[in-house]
This record gives structure tokens, sequence and C-alpha cells, in this order.
């Protein structure tokens, strides 16, 4: 599993600032109806409820909401980064301003535990949280995420 083949770079972006954690999950529900041509309404519902069983926030100002929806046929990814970091309820208590989300389908199972292991070890790494925050271009973003897999991987 690589995140090339999950994150589109139609599905990165850059945004100066939200005003909450419900208006975070209507900006990713519509970048995944946007790239994906999921529905945007189910994906922020699905989010929620996700939300609701306990913070997806990690610490170090990194938030991974994912969630499990019937209209989506593979593991997709948006990534979104803030200018103006949002308070989340993570669990260091510290706001959030790299967001990267996942949506798969209902019965992914191991798959989409896969793809949160990854995207876990992706954001984990401190350099390229650095890069991803130094940068504004969503191109650029969207390299720097998918390189820095292959580079750990090879």
């Amino acid at each position: 599993m690589e995140l090339s083949k999950l994150l589109s770079p139609a599905a990165v972006r850059v945004v100066g600032q939200l005003p909450s954690k419900k208006r975070l999950f209507q900006e990713l529900g519509e970048i995944a109806a946007q790239a994906y041509g999921l529905g945007a309404a189910s994906s922020v519902d699905r989010l929620q409820e996700r939300e609701s069983l306990g913070p997806t926030g990690v610490g170090h100002g990194i938030a991974l909401p994912h969630a499990r929806l019937d209209e989506v046929d593979r593991i997709v990814a948006v990534f979104l980064r803030l200018e103006k970091p949002l308070d989340y309820d993570s669990v260091d208590r510290q706001p959030v301003d790299l967001i990267f989300g996942l949506f798969a389908p209902k019965d992914s199972g191991v798959e989409h535990l896969k793809a949160l292991a990854l995207v876990s070890r992706t954001m984990r790494d401190p350099s390229t949280c650095a890069k991803l925050r130094a940068n504004s271009d969503p191109a650029k973003i969207h390299a720097i995420l998918t390189e820095a897999r292959s580079i750990q991987a090879a």
C-alpha cells in the first residue's frame, strides 16, 4: 500500500482557518466529493460518528479523522493543512494544523487498519511534518507526502 495510490493530488488543500471541528469535517467531505465523487453529507456524518467514539487528534498538531462508507469502493485520502491551527480535543490538548483524512469501504477491515498505520507512520516523521508546514503549494505537499513513504519503504 502506497500513499500515492490513496491520495489524489486533487485531494490536497491549504486553508487559512476553520472555526470548528464540524466545519473541518465539512471541508473534508467537500474535498472528498470533488476529488472522488463521494457524498459530502454522508462523509461528514460518518466522520462525526467516528469522532464521537474518541478523538482522532493524535498529538503534535496532527489529526487522522477516518470513516467507513457504503459508497466508496477503495480507500481514499484527503489532506488538509491549516494556516491557523484548530482546537481539536487532541490527546495532547494541542491544536491541529495537519489533517489526514481517510475514507474506506464499509467492509475494508484490515486494509483500513493498514492505511491508518501507513498514514500514522508518515505523519510521525518530524522532518516530513516540518516540510508540510513550510509549504503552501498543494502540489508540493502532495509530493512531500507521497515521496516520504516511498523513501522510507525503500
